[in-house]
């Protein structure tokens, strides 16, 4: 069972992986500084206010499965379906990012790492070193979650510990070394720079959503549960704004069309050695080892919900006979793990995108939740109670409706056809696919 800081761990572990890394001189690049702030303040407030939902209903019904559990009870069968599914597709486009992610961060801390080219996708070149390490990583990360919750969270608490000692020394030697005049342009590319950004912005939230998926294997107070998961949410707002912060106060605009991996290059700039960016690297290698295992937990948790409520294949409800785990679950979502590696770097920016569509569908639809539960069955025993829970609940859905609109044709953000539209209508048919089975198995 998973006590306070096991919990902390697995959400906040979650949510920041590997994107302060990768991304942060890109965010400053797209939108100015000010703009990718702003951009994440955004972002970030209208997750807030979507944990606020998750806290009361996870506190209300600590059920495996989370979204599943509360959409079904709320708006039906069919309904929970979308939400779950949609929900899903975010969970394995982050852990087929993190087998991706895991060779650029080995690209920086060893010279010559990318060789053997073997092909193209997208304009980016696929090496054969890159799949020789990134897919028995993988396969370990899978049998570590088939193995149970309990180790998986051992790990998530080790590698979260290294993820926060390497931020503190970026933020004690950013922030006050940093030449403020490096901060213009303060807005990049007017609204649709920082549109750009905060496309991006729901899958750097995504994490705490995991604790709902894991909540039968949380020994907690109620109430303690929903705490914890707006906590995480507040930890990884503060984090995202100061990284952004520290490299924009270290790189202008200009220097950073040179610079790749701008956090880590920044930390070595400011403490004046290779080591602190390597050990940045290290701390971001630590974050894609955190939302690699978080999102097995969550994804596979909400997988064998969906199979054990009716709506996919028997099969992927099985427990393992030793570990008691929903281990055909874990080998499903693990095995887009072992394939991702073969699109190359490019396919990095597909999967956030198209998985920020699919988180954003699924919040909405917690959100709409919340609001029917609220008026439904209003003396259901909510531990963890939002105050005036209306507002929060329309606004959490309006938000979500507006960020939704982002993703959509006709915004200078929307999602790119054909690459990433195709990997939310493949999805979208996977799903009905499997949904179709399991009904006409039932019969």
């Amino acid at each position: 069972m998973l006590g306070r800081r096991d919990v902390l761990a697995l959400a906040f572990g979650a949510i920041i992986g590997w994107s302060w890394v990768l991304l942060t001189g890109e965010w400053v690049k797209t939108a100015g500084s000010l703009g990718a702030i702003s951009a994440f303040t955004v972002g970030g407030v209208a997750m807030l206010f979507i944990s606020l939902t998750y806290a009361e209903l996870a506190s209300a019904m600590p059920e495996v499965g989370g979204e599943h559990v509360y959409s079904y009870r709320a708006l039906g069968a069919g309904a929970s379906f979308v939400c779950t599914w949609s929900l899903i597709l975010a969970y394995v486009t982050v852990v087929a990012f993190e087998a991706v992610a895991l060779s650029t961060g080995l690209a920086y801390l060893i010279p010559n790492f990318s060789s053997g080219r073997l092909w193209q996708v997208a304009g980016e070149d696929v090496y054969l070193s890159w799949i020789a390490v990134s897919v028995p990583t993988a396969v370990v990360m899978t049998w570590v979650n088939v193995l149970g919750i309990k180790p998986a969270a051992m790990v998530q608490a080790i590698v979260t510990g290294i993820i926060l000692l390497s931020g503190i020394l970026f933020f004690t030697g950013s922030l006050p070394a940093g030449d403020p005049t490096k901060l213009e342009p303060l807005f990049r590319d007017g609204m649709t720079g920082t549109l750009s950004v905060l496309i991006m912005v729901p899958m750097m939230f995504i994490g705490f959503d995991v604790i709902p998926q894991a909540a039968e294997e949380i020994d907690l107070p109620r109430r303690l549960i929903g705490v914890l998961l707006v906590i995480s949410v507040l930890m990884a707002l503060v984090w995202y704004v100061l990284m952004i912060l520290g490299v924009a106060l270290t790189f202008s605009a200009t220097e950073l069309d040179e610079v790749e991996l701008a956090t880590a290059t920044a930390n070595a700039s400011v403490w004046g050695g290779r080591w602190a960016g390597n050990l940045m690297v290290i701390g971001g290698i630590a974050g894609i080892m955190t939302s690699w295992n978080a999102f097995l937990v969550g994804g596979s948790r909400a997988v064998y919900a969906l199979a054990r409520a009716g709506m996919l294949p028997g099969w992927l409800g099985h427990l393992h006979p030793r570990f008691n785990t929903p281990y055909m679950a874990i080998l499903l979502i693990g095995s887009f793990s072992c394939i991702s590696p073969l699109f190359g770097r490019q396919i990095l920016i597909w999967l956030i995108d198209a998985g920020g569509l699919a988180v954003i569908i699924a919040y909405g639809m917690v959100a709409v939740s919340f609001l029917v539960l609220r008026r439904r069955e209003p003396e259901m025993p909510r531990p963890f109670r939002a105050a005036k829970g209306n507002v929060i609940g329309t606004t959490a859905l309006v938000l979500s409706i507006l960020l939704l609109l982002v993703y959509l044709p006709g915004s200078p953000a929307a999602l790119t056809w054909p690459y990433e539209w195709l990997i939310c209508l493949g999805w979208a048919a996977l799903g009905a696919g499997f949904f179709a089975w399991a009904r006409l198995g039932s019969r």
